[in-house]
């Protein structure tokens, strides 16, 4: 029988539970996937530790490749032996097999490998609705990433300096800059001895910058703001560090009339049009070269606590995978 990983109440990576699953025949509009490679991301702690809940029990994980098994009434696209990866479908993906809505997945061209599809999905859509639908990123902007050396980090610096975008970006560690560095960020700022605010403001002479990517949340949000120049975009897309507190919205007037969203990838990718549109996108800049995907640590499915742990604890970098093979 196949296995995956259960969540039975929330909490630290101990939660997560190696158990035998039965996934069951697909139905209509469903196909059933037998993963090689499962991505991690910080939205499947968020899941685990409860701070977005999830009906009890469940199987987290939102990211994976594979190869189709079965195929449901109504399926069109997709048959038996097909290469496939998705970013988007409902949690579930930390199993050896289960059953996904075929609207949420994607064909993967040749020149795509199973690891790096299941490393790139969630976060290489996260980055293409970032740079290309949330703000237009064009040549002479000047803008800031937050935790830079992360999976999407890494891949935002990247397609940005293929822009035409000055890219800043923030980091923990003076190995973390040079990875960032390599990556397309222009001025790294090793945020643990440095304050960000006033590189920014000595990097852009003060004029501060269009639009700001935070991932981290509750450490860096306020600062975040007064990097921007009048008029600029705050994009709060995770909480890495904690949710943010509530604050006086009128706050935004006094920093220069800021804008600010919350953006989420299920929103943009909802119609599944949307969805292939975007994995398009994705799939050229990183054939091209012009986006290298970094699957810097792997661990097996069975050990995801482990994996989990070292996210948590800021010890990865770029982008982790699960091997289920």
């Amino acid at each position: 029988m196949p296995k995956a990983i259960r969540v039975h109440q929330p909490g630290g990576p101990e939660a997560l539970r190696w158990e035998d699953v039965s996934p069951g025949a697909p139905g209509p509009g469903q196909v059933r996937l037998r993963h090689t490679f499962v991505g991690l991301n910080f939205i499947d702690v968020y899941h685990r530790n409860g701070l977005y809940k999830l009906p009890l029990p469940f199987t987290p994980g939102q990211e994976g490749a594979g190869i189709v098994v079965a195929v449901g009434a109504d399926v069109t696209g997709f048959g038996l032996g097909d290469r496939v990866a998705y970013g988007t479908a409902p949690p579930g993906a930390y199993a050896e097999e289960r059953l996904v809505p075929a609207d949420r997945l994607v064909a993967l061209p040749p020149g795509i490998d199973d690891r790096t599809a299941a490393a790139m999905m969630l976060k290489g859509l996260t980055a293409q609705y970032l740079l290309r639908q949330t703000y237009l990123v064009k040549p002479g902007d000047t803008i800031l990433v937050q935790a830079a050396a992360g999976g999407v980090g890494l891949i935002v610096c990247q397609w940005a300096k293929h822009l035409g975008a000055t890219v800043i970006g923030t980091v923990s560690s003076d190995d973390k800059a040079a990875l960032a560095r390599a990556h397309g960020c222009d001025h790294t700022i090793v945020y643990t001895r440095e304050n960000f605010v006033d590189r920014v403001k000595e990097i852009t002479a003060g004029r501060g910058l269009s639009v700001v990517y935070d991932s981290v949340g509750q450490e860096t949000f306020l600062r975040s703001l007064d990097c921007l120049s009048p008029r600029g975009l705050m994009v709060l897309y995770g909480a890495s560090s904690g949710p943010v507190a509530p604050f006086d919205i009128m706050t935004l007037a006094q920093k220069g009339s800021l804008f600010l969203t919350r953006p989420s990838l299920f929103s943009y990718a909802a119609r599944p049009d949307d969805l292939r549109a975007m994995a398009a996108d994705l799939f050229a800049v990183v054939q091209s070269g012009a986006v290298k995907i970094r699957a810097s640590h792997t661990w097996p499915l069975r050990d995801a606590r482990l994996a989990h742990a070292a996210l948590e604890a800021r010890q990865t970098t770029g982008s982790t995978v699960l091997s289920v093979a």
